[in-house]
């Protein structure tokens, strides 16, 4: 049975009516296109809602990006008070960083700088990073602030303070800035540009895969010309605005820092600045290619020729999209920590597999919105893709988390550890939701169920021409005298059968069930598509579970009190001359970083007080090369000396080195080590 359109209704007024049918006065009747389906404007709507909606609540939340670079160590540590002005103050981080003037500032009580103000000296060794700055001479005891400020090797901004005490604490009157680098306005909407970037790069590849790989034939099809040249034009401007942003997004925090030539040429010589410009220089090489595509490409009919054609573009394609997910690799995540090597190739491969997936699953959901003429063969070709690209995210992404985590506990106690999670979650609920339009498609044929009329083809005669035209009998009339009219009257008529034609097929494809089905699964796929983009943005700008685990590992390790309590310390010694033996008795309490009380006894060989000439008591902690710190104790009574406030900057294990001696000639040193919390 062939389902056919109702007769249309002539004008009472004498206008046309809505087929286009000429009023009684024989003028040429406007043509009024169908109007579009509104579903695909709520669709598109409701997408745009959605990522709205996900981008303001994870991006309110998120603040500024975390340290991916981690503060794992000083000297001297925070909050510690050593006795004597050191010379320099180093700071050691958990990985590479980017230092230059002013990134590690030492103030003094009074908020003056008390170093040289030189850029900071590389200390690094091996795998340890550590930089420092020199003290000026002879500062005087107090609270000393450090402020240091620089920028991880995975491109993230970083900073951070902590204080320390020569000789004692002090008030201190230095106010540091409340906002941490990298947030703000600035840092929000660099992030924002972050996601667009990463959603334009989607569309782009994505979109273009999807038409050189499945549906050839989309590339006359206008919608996937603007999706296509919609991502480029996303992700160019994205990435502008992130080079503009970059100076102030790592520096000052100001808007208008975006045009300090002087910063923007500083942006340049960073390695991230340097992957800014080299993807806008490969997004040349992309409108190129979106040029060919959908111009020879799309005119092309002979099938040996656009065989060849076909090849050429996806080589060139696949490099050009490779180049272009590697700024990310080569200046992010990957390009730092354990086996960097290995790390940026299967980025790049994972970056690849996502804009393969997500970005054909927005082109589908376009074809099957906007347009009558996919068919089921590509949506087949899809599937095999999307499920080859969850193959590959797969591999690519156990590999990744074990890189980032590293454990259990972080996978479950630290930030990174918990989106990831969350991710794992979305791509589950995703391939849920996959498994549903898979069954679609295998239900999915050319044919529309309400009259067998194929949807990829002009329709067929016998559902044309049941009637005297194609949908009217004012239709028919206005197509049988279409050759004794003018030209201009004869174009009208086309554009009037085409647009019955049009209307033909989108009822016949409305009709189909399994094609309904299809739109509003892949439209449900899409809308969790938005919040996983949402939450593996996300991902690239928190500190890694591995990096944050680490740090918090070397802070407990610095920071953690002693359980031993009191030390006690008894050394025998002997100055050789008369009298000249006996044993020193040390009391340390609480024995601790920080004011301690030291007592000192000495008694003779017959175990009774013994006196001396001179006494001297000094502590060096080798394993830092702190020391050594001398000690003046004061006497108090017969073979009995005591100091107080004597300043131990921080645990570990610490040499006690005793000076003794019995007469003008007699003397010696003794030492024991001890471990002081």
């Amino acid at each position: 049975m062939t389902a056919t359109a109702p007769r249309p209704r002539p004008s009472r007024t004498g206008q046309p009516s809505r087929t286009g049918r000429p009023s009684p006065a024989g003028r040429p009747s406007p043509i009024r296109r169908p109007s579009p389906v509104r579903r695909p404007f709520a669709a598109v709507a409701l997408l745009a809602a959605l990522f709205s909606l996900v981008s303001g609540l994870l991006l309110a939340g998120a603040g500024p990006a975390a340290a991916h670079a981690a503060l794992t160590g000083s000297d001297p540590q925070d909050g510690a008070v050593v006795a004597t002005a050191p010379k320099e103050v180093t700071l050691t981080f958990s990985e590479a960083i980017a230092v230059g003037d002013g990134s590690i500032r030492v103030l003094d009580p009074s908020s003056k700088r008390a170093d040289t103000g030189v850029e900071p000296k590389d200390l690094s060794d091996g795998s340890t990073v550590r930089y420092g700055v020199e003290l000026l001479p002879g500062l005087p005891d107090g609270t000393y602030t450090v402020a240091w400020q620089a920028i991880s090797a995975d491109s993230h901004p970083i900073s951070g303070a902590f204080t320390f005490s020569i000789g004692a604490p002090s008030e201190t009157t230095v106010a540091l800035p409340s906002e941490e680098v990298g947030g703000g306005a600035v840092g929000t909407v660099y992030g924002i540009a972050r996601y667009i970037a990463y959603a334009g790069f989607i569309l782009l590849v994505g979109g273009a895969a999807f038409v050189l790989g499945c549906w050839p034939r989309g590339a006359t099809a206008r919608p996937m010309q603007r999706l296509v040249v919609r991502g480029w034009i996303t992700l160019t401007a994205a990435t502008l605005a992130m080079l503009l942003l970059r100076n102030p997004y790592t520096g000052s925090g100001k808007f208008a820092d975006a045009f300090d030539l002087d910063g923007l040429q500083a942006v340049l010589d960073t390695k991230p600045g340097a992957a800014l410009v080299s993807r806008l220089l490969l997004l040349g090489a992309a409108a190129l290619f979106i040029a060919v595509l959908f111009g020879t490409y799309a005119r092309r009919e002979d099938a040996v020729e656009k065989r060849d054609l076909t090849f050429g573009l996806a080589v060139g394609g696949g490099v050009v999209a490779a180049g272009i997910a590697a700024t990310w690799a080569m200046s992010e995540h990957a390009s730092t920590g354990i086996q960097a090597g290995i790390a940026m190739p299967v980025d790049v491969l994972h970056l690849l597999a996502v804009a393969a997936w997500l970005g054909g699953l927005v082109s589908l959901l376009v074809a099957l919105y906007r347009t009558p003429d996919i068919g089921s063969e590509a949506v087949r070709r899809f599937s095999r893709v999307a499920f080859a690209s969850v193959l590959v995210l797969a591999a690519t992404g156990i590999y990744q988390s074990w890189r980032q985590v590293g454990s259990w506990s972080a996978l479950t106690g630290t930030r990174y550890g918990q989106l990831l999670i969350l991710k794992v979650a979305l791509i589950a609920l995703l391939l849920a939701v996959a498994w549903f339009s898979r069954r679609w498609t295998g239900r999915l044929t050319d044919a529309g169920t309400a009259s067998g009329a194929s949807v990829t083809s002009e329709p067929s005669e016998s559902s044309v021409t049941s009637e005297p035209s194609v949908t009217s009998e004012g239709a028919a009339e206005t197509v049988e005298t279409a050759d004794d009219v003018a030209p201009e009257r004869a174009a009208q008529l086309a554009r009037q059968r085409a647009a019955l034609t049009a209307t033909k097929k989108k009822r016949i494809r409305d009709a189909d069930a399994e094609r309904s089905g299809l739109r509003r699964s892949v439209l449900a796929e899409a809308a969790i598509a938005v919040v996983l983009l949402a939450v593996t943005t996300l991902l690239t700008s928190t500190e890694p579970g591995r990096t944050e685990e680490e740090a918090k590992g070397a802070s407990t390790a610095a920071t953690a009190p002693a359980a031993s309590g009191p030390v006690n310390l008894s050394m025998p010694f002997d100055t050789g001359g008369r009298n000249g033996k006996g044993t020193v008795r040390i009391d340390i309490d609480p024995g601790r970083s920080g004011a301690n009380e030291l007592h000192v006894w000495i008694d003779g060989s017959d175990g009774k007080p013994m006196d001396v000439p001179e006494l001297k008591v000094a502590l060096t902690l080798e394993a830092q090369e702190i020391g050594p710190l001398p000690v003046a104790p004061d006497r108090l009574a017969e073979g009995h000396w005591s100091a107080s406030n004597v300043q131990i900057p921080m645990a570990g294990e610490w040499k006690v080195d005793v000076t003794v001696r019995t007469s003008d000639i007699d003397q010696v040193t003794i030492d024991k080590t001890v471990k002081i919390g």
